[in-house]
């Protein structure tokens, strides 16, 4: 059972969000809060999963609230709700260790499957949408491309080869295609490789590469 905490000022969305859960029969909303202080107590009283926050909400915003979240239990996945026009808050919230962001008007199903996929540990970002983000908010930076590359250097030559590929947006199923290799090899590998950049998720591996210059542009 994925364990759910639905974050947004407004009570109707609150609502909406938790009927559509509901009618999923792995997924479980163990709680509401209404503002980001409310949401880091809320992940403080329950075993929560994922965490579902809205970017901007009074009393405390979502930004905030994820990266105190990954700080107090980074085993709960936090994935931003926002609207168009929002772009700006994305890279913010990727960095703070966010697994992706979900758009308001996201379809029922496409919101269930979001939070199956959170709660396998996954990022929920598509890849074209993951590049696009990337490549306009993170951008290329000098003194970022060193510290990217210095922390990469503690890499694999084949470690390297599947943050490339990370990079790009692909599965593990993606990657072991690619690499020739089972699912579970390309799995161990990503798990390596977090854990050797000290990432919160796939994301942020992906920015890291990016900032590195491993990926072209666009």
């Amino acid at each position: 059972m994925i364990r759910v905490l639905v974050a947004d000022d407004e009570a109707l969305i609150r609502a909406g969000v938790r009927m559509v859960l509901e009618n999923a029969a792995d997924i479980e909303v163990v709680a509401e809060a209404r503002d980001g202080r409310e949401a880091v107590e809320s992940v403080r009283r329950h075993h929560v999963d994922v965490a579902l926050l809205d970017i901007r909400m009074p009393g405390g915003d979502g930004l905030a609230a994820a990266r105190e979240i990954r700080r107090l239990a980074p085993d709960t996945q936090v994935v931003m709700l926002t609207t168009f026009g929002e772009d700006e808050y994305v890279a913010t919230a990727l960095r703070a260790g966010a697994a992706g962001f979900l758009l308001k008007d996201t379809d029922p199903e496409g919101l269930i499957e979001a939070v199956r996929v959170a709660g396998r540990g996954d990022a929920i970002l598509s890849p074209s949408l993951t590049r696009r983000l990337i490549d306009r908010y993170v951008g290329p930076h000098d003194e970022r491309g060193d510290r990217a590359r210095e922390r990469l250097a503690v890499l694999t030559e084949k470690e390297r080869e599947v943050v490339v590929l990370v990079g790009s947006g692909l599965s593990n199923a993606e990657i072991a295609r690619k690499l020739f290799m089972s699912e579970g090899t390309a799995k161990a590998h990503v798990s390596r490789i977090l854990t050797k950049l000290d990432c919160a998720n796939r994301v942020q591996a992906a920015i890291l590469a990016h900032e590195a210059g491993l990926l072209p542009p666009g």
